[in-house]
């Protein structure tokens, strides 16, 4: 701000002098002239001389010195604030103009349109982290001169802050946000079709921009009218131009009677080998120098990426607007000499070589990551290519800021890991159910042979609880990696908060309100109404919990219909647009912070005490909800609360021919039964199980332990009115072998057992006449399967 202090000086008026200083002078002097009159013998001249000099001393003596007025001083070191408001308009980003402790003085257009409420600046983070972050770029903006925060969480989209100290007395700051980059390819095809590709035009230059595939995606007119191209019809660059040796092309529609052209290829991504960037072609004649500054410019002002020119002496030549944003250098500020004043200490002496040695050694690029002094902790890309036949030009520089790319690069690694755990979860609890079948199995054997009051039988009760709440656990680990078996129905979500809310109530306790509301013409969705019902309950719970250090709160419970307009005024990139049923369970109780709630779908991630939580609560809703087809997001603000938006697509019937009568199924207690019945099992502690099981409720049971066996058995031509069998089994699967036993008997009904889900197996058991059954299941249940498709014969 020295240049702005140095305008209001000039700008002040120059004293005049000081009234009371001329007349003493002409006073002095007529005192010298009558003292010389009198020494000279001259007394007659001396009188007159004395008497005007000693008047023109009164009259100095009686003029006061000219007093400024306290309101001019003022006024004088008053900021103009009208003044400052139109050069902050100037600015397209948002900027506001403030004191040190962040009171608004002035903004712009900009900021008047992203933050309505006018708010301080320091308001603007969400969370406690982020308030802190802007504290500290004040901070550091009044020590050091500038702050600088990147991806600061905030009302929308993440926010970018730079915070500088400005002002005359350096007590003022000044707060931008930039916008962020639009596609670099995007931006570069818009200009090369608007007005800068007719300006290259003009000055006989052919523009065209191709993409990652060396397709044409935009042009100046002078290269479609010349190429006779059409932009939409897939045209490679190579395909309209033709090699004529030497680094030079002709235009395929001018044929070889054409004017011979250089071509200049301007990747937009140097020293990744991708085409994909900015094609020049230029007259041989007309080559583009440095000597031609006109063209190169508007060229390297053309690119949305930071490109400048470096000479053979490592100094810089040029640079594009984009470059200095990249760099944080102002518009007016003179380049640096030398790349490496740009960087960091640490990073001078790799920037040097790396210069040195493109702009003397062969024409190659590279990448270096290093630190820029406004972001230090922050490294960023910097490309080095080198160049040939282009002037004093020798090395391209190419700045971009990767944090991005660092950014997707961390998001592509968690879901890695998050499909890797689903699957080895799976694994696991198919591994599982079969110990878990043979425990709960015998335990259902043991309690048929004693009675309560009995010393073992509540020894082996809790063992079969126990071994329950192990299946209940299976099932969160099937319903994270989405392989659980679903029951789907088509039903009304308020239905299902209606069954669920008496249990909530007792759930949430007297210290917290629950709220129902249930929209106007929601749509049928197609879910599994008690998995439903598990994802009301397991966030209420943690809606509970998150109250509690709070003393109670209200949890508020919504279902809504979305239609696709809505869905495509939200903008989502996840949320497909269609016609959708809401529900929403949100809760006044401590909320989650930012760097935390990006992890709260993770297997076994908990912020409980140890043994207070398992870490699958959310993970299971997660799984439960995409297994059903539908979308769940969270919003949380610290000290506020949090809300959770589940979407389900409304399901749409489809006509189907009236379905014949369903038999008369069996009440619950029906299980015994008469018949053969075919039990095909690999697992030999399973097999052991279901094979007393079914023996005690009166079926002859044969059996196999693997589907070579089986089908020896009914090759034998002996009765089977039933097969058991699993579906999974080691040289010959359960469908498989099914499909070979239909071939002679094709009335045989086949119930189908496995750990894995039904959805998942689908494909391989969709045929006529059979069932599934669940792993684990108990003794009861095998039984009643069992006589349930008797039955039904």
């Amino acid at each position: 701000m020295l240049h702005a202090r140095l305008a209001a000086i000039d700008a002040e008026p120059v004293p005049r002098g000081e009234p009371w200083l001329v007349p003493l002078i002409l006073a002095a002097l007529l005192s010298g002239l009558a003292l010389v009159a009198t020494t000279t013998a001259m007394p007659i001249a001396a009188i007159p001389l004395g008497i005007a000099a000693a008047a023109l001393a009164l009259v100095g003596a009686f003029r006061k010195p000219r007093a400024f007025p306290a309101a001019e001083l003022a006024a004088a070191t008053t900021p103009d604030f009208a003044l400052i408001s139109a050069g902050l308009n100037l600015c397209h980003d948002p900027a506001v103009l403030t004191d040190a402790d962040g009171e608004v003085l002035s903004v712009n257009r900009s900021y008047r349109h992203r933050f309505p409420t006018l708010a301080n600046p320091l308001a603007l983070g969400l969370g406690d982290e982020a308030t802190a972050a802007l504290s500290e770029a004040r901070a550091t903006a009044l020590r050091d001169g500038a702050g600088h925060v990147v991806d600061l969480p905030a009302d929308g989209a993440p926010l970018t802050v730079s915070v500088e100290r400005v002002g005359v007395g350096r007590d003022l700051l000044l707060w931008r946000f930039p916008r962020p980059r639009r596609s670099p390819i995007g931006v570069l095809a818009a200009r090369v079709s608007g007005t800068e590709g007719e300006v290259l035009g003009e000055a006989g230059v052919l523009a065209a921009v191709v993409d990652s595939d060396g397709l044409v995606i935009a042009a100046n007119p002078l290269f479609t009218r010349r190429t006779q191209a059409t932009i939409d019809g897939g045209q490679s660059l190579e395909s309209l131009l033709a090699g004529a040796g030497d680094g030079r092309v002709r235009l395929a529609s001018e044929g070889a009677a054409g004017p011979l052209l250089r071509l200049l290829h301007i990747p937009a991504e140097p020293g990744t080998g991708q085409p994909a960037g900015l094609a020049l072609l230029f007259a041989t004649g007309e080559s583009p120098g440095i000597a031609e500054p006109a063209s190169l410019q508007a060229l390297l002002d053309l690119m949305p990426l930071g490109l400048a020119l470096v000479d053979r002496d490592g100094r810089f030549l040029t640079s594009n607007g984009a470059f200095r944003r990249a760099a944080s250098l102002d518009e007016d500020k003179v380049l640096p000499a030398f790349p490496s004043d740009l960087v960091v200490k640490e990073d001078k002496a790799a920037v040097a070589d790396a210069v040195r040695r493109n702009s003397r050694g062969p024409a190659m690029s590279g990448d270096l990551a290093v630190r820029l002094p406004h972001q230090p902790t922050e490294p960023v890309a910097l490309t080095i290519a080198g160049l040939r036949n282009l002037g004093e030009a020798s090395v391209l520089l190419l700045l971009k800021d990767n944090s991005e790319e660092a950014k997707l690069k961390r998001q592509v690694a968690q879901a890695t890991k998050m499909q890797a755990v689903g699957q080895l979860a799976g694994g696991v609890a198919h591994d599982f159910n079969n110990i878990l079948t043979a425990i709960i199995g015998h335990c259902d054997l043991m309690l048929m042979r004693h009675t309560p009051g009995d010393s073992d039988y509540d020894d082996i009760q809790q063992i079969k609880s126990n071994s329950n709440r192990a299946a209940g656990l299976t099932r969160q680990l099937l319903a994270f990696s989405r392989q659980q078996t679903l029951r789907p129905q088509v039903l009304q979500l308020p239905d299902v908060v209606s069954e669920v809310s008496h249990l909530l109530k007792r759930l949430l306790g007297e210290t917290v309100v629950l709220q129902v509301k249930h929209g106007r013409e929601l749509g049928a969705v197609r879910a599994d109404p008690g998995q439903l019902e598990q994802v009301i309950v397991n966030l209420a719970v943690n809606a509970r919990d998150a109250m509690l250090g709070s003393g109670g709160g209200k949890l508020i419970i919504q279902t809504y219909a979305v239609s696709a307009d809505q869905v495509a005024e939200l903008g989502s990139d996840i949320l497909p647009i269609a016609d959708y049923t809401a529900l929403s369970i949100s809760d006044t109780g401590c909320g989650i912070p930012p760097s935390v709630l990006g992890k709260i779908f993770e297997p076994f991630f908990t912020t409980k005490e140890v043994g207070k939580g398992t870490g699958l609560g959310l993970s299971t809703v997660y799984g439960i909800v995409k297994q059903s087809g539908g979308f769940i997001f969270a919003d949380s603000k610290v000290g506020e609360g949090t809300s959770f938006v589940i979407y389900l697509p409304v399901h749409e019937e489809e006509r189907k021919a009236p379905a014949k009568p369903a038999a008369p199924q069996p009440k619950a207690e029906e299980t015994w039964g008469t018949g053969v019945v075919l039990l095909v099992e690999d697992e030999a502690m399973v097999r052991t199980v279901a094979e007393r099981a079914l023996t005690r409720q009166g079926y002859t049971v044969l059996t196999a332990a693997n589907g070579e066996e089986a089908l020896e058995i009914v090759a034998r031509g002996e009765p089977i009115d039933l097969m058991v069998t699993d579906v999974v089994m080691p040289i010959m699967d359960g469908p498989t072998m099914a499909r070979e036993a239909r071939l002679t008997r094709p009335e045989l009904p086949i119930l189908f057992m496995s750990g894995y889900a039904e959805e998942q197996l689908r494909r391989s058991i969709d045929f006529e006449n059979v069932a599934f059954l669940p792993k684990p299941f108990s003794v009861q249940q095998l039984s009643e399967a069992a006589r349930r498709i008797l039955a039904s014969r």
